[in-house]
């Protein structure tokens, strides 16, 4: 058996009322892939940080993941010159 271990690492920065968040996975120097995210504070909440950086953070976690899906369906149509839907993943 073959354990691999990936890492992703998770950007974060705060401007104001804004979070952003870019979570980046690199996958042994062949394939990188971005995710991005953001909130927003609405004005009249509290300021809590970390509540900004936790959703930036999951919105880009979920980018990321939609976007290695997309590859690896591209992977797999590219080696069975078959179409995969969104089923198939």
């Amino acid at each position: 058996m073959t354990t691999k271990n990936w890492t992703v690492q998770v950007a974060v920065d705060e401007r104001g009322d804004d979070t952003f968040a870019v979570a980046t996975l690199d996958v042994e120097n062949k394939l990188e892939v971005r995710g991005q995210g953001a909130s927003r504070r609405n004005p009249d909440d509290e300021s809590v940080p970390r509540i900004g950086d936790e959703l930036a953070t999951a919105r880009a976690l979920s980018d990321l993941a939609h976007q290695l899906l997309s590859v690896a369906a591209s992977d797999i149509e590219s080696r069975t010159h078959q179409p995969v839907g969104a089923l198939d993943l």
